[in-house]
């Protein structure tokens, strides 16, 4: 009792003295002398120490010219490697030290900017490791000798594109396993494994001339080539710029002499096909009817109808109300001449129909001339009509396109806003709809 009774009045003693003792203040930070030192460095120095860094394979970030602990701890690796001490800090010999290993690499690598004007874009490509440029789709393709490294440009100017639509399909390219994706504002970034092949993305949407567009790079390469295609790949990153000022756009390559398949709507001559197909026609003609007049089209669907007037005796199929999934459609169209030694049957094929988040595809896609195609149900049916899509991305050798139903919900909205009804029709069957397609052909000039 008398121990309690001694701290109790420790504790009173000691209270005064506690309320009138002042707060421990905190010592302010101290400014990092690193930190401090790289912000003295000019902006455009800083940028070219990044990207000499990437060069190098010791830092794999943006060429901003922010000196962050990132960028710091490159610099620190660049360092030990060189044998010196990791200050973070680059001395007037390092730096030519870096400044020269990078550009060994980068003219072991070939690396040059180039003005594509395919896909209006511009970027950095290694002219040694991928010498060879021809076409692609909607771009430019730049390969080796053994098609080990294969870069690509695309551009996407369809109604409705999105980088999130652009995302979704770049997901389901097959044999593809994303490991890293990132979409954030107007651009996007991609990468992971193709089959045994590393592949990167990075596209960027823009409102040139005021229409909504994608343009972007795919970048594939054999994961043996990882320890010099890895630095170069995020070079190519940073130097890509999707809407460079004064690169022009170079105009859509179109063939001459286009194939395509046409549907019959109705009696009145009336027949319906592919608006791609038959864009900038001198003249248009319906084999075994003759010629065509386009007098509507629809961009959203990409819907052509055509007008063959003099035309009698047409026979449309039942018009279905719902649009098919799985293995039970067949394909009725009509190839491309090439395809057929110059002959021009009408074909039935049986592929599947997958249903995606952005629309119903057909698997395996057709041949050329396919575009415009009946797609029947198992009721024999009209259930959609296909369309050979341009793809958009790179991959080894010929890209092969895609094909997507227009369901016939949309068939009948498109006819119904340029008034002109589907024919009540009784036909349908397999050998019905061969006899309600017709080849399309178009010549242009």
């Amino acid at each position: 009792m008398r121990l309690f009774a001694l701290m109790s009045l420790a504790l009173v003693v000691a209270l005064p003295v506690c309320a009138q003792t002042p707060p421990a203040t905190r010592k302010p930070a101290q400014p990092d002398p690193v930190a401090q030192a790289w912000a003295a460095v000019p902006p455009g120095d800083r940028k070219s120490i990044q990207s000499d860094l990437i060069w190098t394979g010791d830092y794999n970030g943006l060429v901003n010219g922010e000196l962050g602990a990132r960028a710091i701890a490159s610099v620190k690796a660049f360092q030990k490697a060189q044998g010196a001490r990791e200050t973070g800090l680059l001395n007037a010999q390092q730096r030519a030290a870096l400044a020269a290993a990078a550009k060994a690499r980068q003219e072991a690598a070939g690396w040059t900017i180039v003005d594509d004007p395919a896909s209006a874009t511009r970027l950095g490509v290694p002219a040694r490791l991928a010498p060879q440029t021809t076409p692609a789709k909607t771009g430019s393709r730049f390969t080796s000798a053994a098609g080990d490294v294969v870069i690509e440009t695309f551009r996407i100017s369809e109604p409705g594109a999105t980088l999130q639509s652009v995302l979704e399909q770049l997901k389901k390219e097959p044999g593809r396993r994303t490991d890293y994706e990132v979409l954030r504002g107007d651009f996007l970034v991609m990468s992971g494994l193709q089959g045994a092949r590393k592949f990167y993305v990075r596209a960027q949407a823009g409102m040139p001339s005021g229409s909504a567009e994608v343009r972007g790079v795919t970048i594939v390469y054999e994961q043996a080539m990882s320890r010099v295609m890895d630095p170069i790949t995020v070079a190519m990153s940073s130097a890509f710029a999707a809407f460079p000022a004064g690169v022009v756009a170079a105009a859509p390559v179109r063939r001459k002499v286009e194939y395509a398949t046409g549907i019959v709507v109705g009696a009145s001559g009336h027949v319906l096909t592919d608006r791609q197909a038959t864009d900038g026609c001198q003249v248009i003609t319906v084999e075994g009817l003759g010629p065509a007049e386009r007098v509507a089209d629809d961009k959203d669907t990409e819907l052509a109808l055509l007008r063959v007037f003099g035309a009698g005796d047409l026979s449309p199929l039942v018009l279905a109300t719902e649009t098919p999934s799985g293995a039970d459609v067949t394909l009725v169209g009509v190839p491309d001449p090439q395809q057929q030694d110059g002959g021009g049957a009408v074909v039935a094929a049986r592929p599947r129909i997958v249903i995606t988040a952005a629309a119903a595809v057909l698997e395996p896609a057709p041949g050329p001339g396919f575009s415009g195609a009946a797609v029947i149900d198992g009721r024999g049916r009209l259930a959609g009509m296909a369309q050979l899509k341009i793809p958009i991305v790179a991959g080894p050798g010929p890209t092969a396109p895609q094909a997507v139903v227009v369901p016939a919900a949309s068939i009948r909205d498109f006819l119904d806003r340029h008034r002109v009804g589907w024919s009540a029709a009784t036909a349908s069957g397999i050998e019905a709809a061969k006899l309600s397609v017709a080849r399309v052909i178009c010549v242009r000039k």
